[in-house]
């Protein structure tokens, strides 16, 4: 969060300045009927945005079909649990951390189409993350709990972290 007060709806009030500042009752009454003037505050804004952005479902939004902000998952779509994704061919990805990066073949642009990838990948223990913590190799089904914890609100998050103890320390 930024450390200073940021523009939302209520302006801060320049004092002493001749050039370029606001003339705020020129403003109220050209604009009277603005929700700026008669129903919003900073407040107010940060409460919706906070009931619409950090908790609920959202449904068709940017590509996702169906997408749960409390890191809760459902029955339809649970919290993916890595060791349970199904690698192969056919579209399948080459393990649960990277796509297949196989052709589908010569005239064929079905990823249903693509061959097992049989290259040589990297042992997963052995992967060095970028970044402190725990890794980025947990499974969301072990870490979408704590971070959906009711401890962590806008506002108050843990710098550096995901939930306590994600960095690998208490």
């Amino acid at each position: 969060m930024p450390e200073q007060k940021q523009l939302v709806v209520e302006p801060l009030l320049p004092s002493g300045k001749r050039l370029g500042s606001r003339k705020e009752a020129n403003l109220r009454s050209s604009f009277s009927a603005s929700p700026i003037y008669n129903e919003m505050s900073d407040a107010e804004r940060f409460e919706q945005f906070l009931k619409l952005v950090t908790t609920g479902d959202v449904f068709n939004g940017n590509g996702v079909n169906q997408h749960n902000r409390d890191f809760k998952g459902t029955d339809d779509i649970p919290v993916t649990d890595l060791s349970s994704v199904k690698v192969g061919g056919g579209g399948l990805p080459s393990t649960p951390y990277t796509p297949n990066v196989t052709s589908p073949g010569p005239g064929s642009i079905n990823a249903a189409d693509q061959p097992v990838f049989n290259g040589e990948m990297k042992d997963v223990n052995s992967i060095n993350n970028f970044g402190s913590g725990l890794g980025g190799l947990l499974s969301p089904s072990e870490t979408a709990a704590k971070i959906a914890d009711s401890r962590q609100k806008l506002g108050q998050y843990i710098s550096g972290k995901s939930f306590q103890g994600s960095d690998g320390k208490s």
